[in-house]
């Protein structure tokens, strides 16, 4: 026994010296890594650094320290993800996505190509630009006496951004108006709306437009829905399309309205453990039982992909619409030096069912250098709480797929062309007043005479059938078969060749909701054009014929066996 016991210690001191010397090896190992990362970095700085001082005294102009290495701090980060980013001291676009403030005049501006210059789209309501008297269609001549002829329109913006309290004086031109006209405005905070619209729609059902996540949602969501419960809401369409995202904390809040307490809502995993967190419903909630669409689009991304997906995974809403963005990235702020910020991404984001949603591989490109996605082919299966399949890797797909109408190139083109803008700047100085936002409808008269003013006017529709001629042209020209088909081609150019005022007529039912709703929003602002879109809305149908349709909504959030 004295014999076995002794081998037995043996036996342990060889196994305890093994770890030993494992442990020791690793951390070798790692210690030899980590010396061999450092000098990588010191190495290329090192290299930067002598670069830069070299072109700073042989380069046959001088430069600008802030331009030549803001450039390269940009591209450095353009390579990591389009999250990634530097604001130096005076950028207050962080403060913005943070808060849904900033301090200015309150419009959204936009480059008018054949002007040269940039022009207010749309005063916000309440704010400094519109109690001024400011107006949709102004063309902005010069800030503060600076001309801002061919100025990109983000410089524009930081003219007109600035302390809260400050003046400045904007010189614009109005179409209709022979001589200038001067507003002497005072900058202040402007808090962007968080929700833009809600309100009843027929059978108990309510609508909430959620357009971001920022300081304050929750309580505005807690009011319009509270709001909305008084009304005899007994149904609920949330509208999270377009939504870029925002605050993780303020979607968990949100999240908590319609679930129970201490619900774990999404949880982050990151390289340091300081970047790991988990983040639950904290309080009571206002409403576990109303029936729930949410809308989702490609544009819904980050915080309304938590939203969405923690309800789906919970079982407690049916997602419908397109497959969301796939942003499963989490950032946060690192101060720099001299007062700047770095806004980084730090950490991977989690849902309840455990799936990551990121769709986007942004450090291994694709052989044209396009970003790579994940195919579905090499997504995993995960379970919702009542065992419906989902997956991860590519955003949220809804429950229910529903697309809006396709639209002809013409459409959209003369939708967002700056023709079609001059247009309703025109027929609002001709009207006082419309009728109300949800009763508006452009007569034919008016209709017919903004096809007038398209055809008079410069615009000319980018056809995608010339396009992809034009790319048939070349490839014959490549292949020596051009000079046998120019005969065959010039009948087909012919045969696809457009008359505009032909296609406008045409499209009139598609294009004449965009044009009604830019009319609406010139006297009904941001309100009024959401509560006029509702009328187009053919998704927005598809989900209140679901809500509609208790047995579907039951059928679609049941449990799924597990396989």
């Amino acid at each position: 026994m004295k014999r076995l016991y002794l081998i037995l210690l043996l036996l342990v001191g060889a196994a305890q010296s093994s770890i030993f010397n494992f442990q020791l090896s690793v951390g070798a190992v790692q210690a030899q890594r980590t010396e061999s990362h450092n000098a990588e970095i010191g190495h290329h700085l090192e290299l930067f650094d002598d670069i830069y001082r070299q072109l700073d005294l042989y380069y046959v102009d001088t430069l600008s320290a802030d331009t030549t290495i803001g450039w390269a701090i940009k591209s450095m980060l353009s390579h990591v993800d389009p999250f990634t980013q530097y604001y130096p001291e005076d950028d207050d676009e962080l403060r913005q996505m943070a808060t849904g403030k900033y301090a200015g005049i309150g419009s959204i501006i936009r480059y008018n190509t054949k002007e040269e210059r940039t022009m207010i789209i749309e005063p916000y309501e309440g704010t400094p630009s519109q109690l001024a008297g400011m107006r949709a269609g102004d063309i902005i001549l010069s800030v503060d006496g600076r001309d801002v002829l061919k100025m990109p329109t983000d410089q524009v913006s930081n003219l007109l951004r600035g302390e809260p309290g400050t003046s400045l004086e904007v010189v614009v031109r109005r179409m209709g108006q022979e001589e200038p006209l001067t507003f002497r405005l005072t900058r202040k905070n402007i808090q962007l709306p968080t929700i833009t619209y809600y309100g009843m729609m027929d059978d108990g059902i309510g609508y909430l437009y959620l357009a971001n996540f920022t300081t304050g949602s929750t309580l505005e969501m807690r009011h319009a829905l509270s709001d909305l419960r008084e009304q005899g809401m007994q149904r609920l369409v949330l509208d999270l399309r377009d939504n870029p995202g925002g605050a993780i904390d303020e979607a968990v809040s949100i999240v908590n309205l319609f679930v129970g307490k201490g619900e774990k809502v999404v949880y982050t995993r990151g390289k340091l453990a300081s970047s790991n967190r988990e983040y639950f419903t904290t309080s009571e909630p206002l409403d576990t039982l109303t029936p729930i669409v949410v809308l989702v689009n490609g544009n819904s991304a980050s915080a309304a992909e938590i939203l969405s997906g923690s309800l789906q995974d919970m079982d407690r809403a049916v997602i419908m619409g397109t497959r969301t963005y796939g942003k499963g990235l989490v950032q946060a702020i690192h101060e720099v030096p001299y007062r700047g910020n770095l806004k980084l991404t730090i950490s991977r984001y989690y849902i309840p069912s455990g799936r990551c949603i990121q769709a986007y591989d942004y450090r291994h490109l694709t052989a044209d250098g396009r970003v790579g996605t994940v195919p579905d082919s090499l997504t995993r299966v995960f379970y919702t709480r009542g065992g419906r399949e989902v997956r991860d890797g590519g955003g949220i797909k809804p429950d229910v797929e529903a697309r809006p109408d396709s639209l002809a190139s013409v459409v959209y083109d003369a939708v967002e062309s700056d023709e079609m803008l001059n247009f309703v700047t025109r027929y609002a100085q001709h009207h006082a007043a419309i009728a109300p936002a949800d009763e508006f409808v452009l007569s034919d008269a008016d209709y017919a005479d903004f096809v007038q003013h398209m055809v008079e006017s410069d615009f000319k529709p980018n056809r995608r059938t010339d396009e992809v001629l034009k790319v048939l042209r070349d490839a014959a020209r490549l292949e020596g078969c051009y000079e046998r088909a120019e005969e065959a081609f010039g009948q087909l150019e012919a045969a696809l060749k457009g008359d505009l005022k032909t296609d406008l007529e045409a499209h009139r039912e598609d294009i004449r909701p965009y044009l009604e709703d830019e009319i609406v929003s010139r006297y009904y602002y941001q309100r009024g054009r959401a509560l006029h879109l509702l009328k187009s809305d053919t998704v927005l149908d598809r989900a209140v014929e679901l809500l509609k349709n208790e047995d579907e909504y039951r059928r679609i959030l049941g449990p799924t066996k597990k396989n």
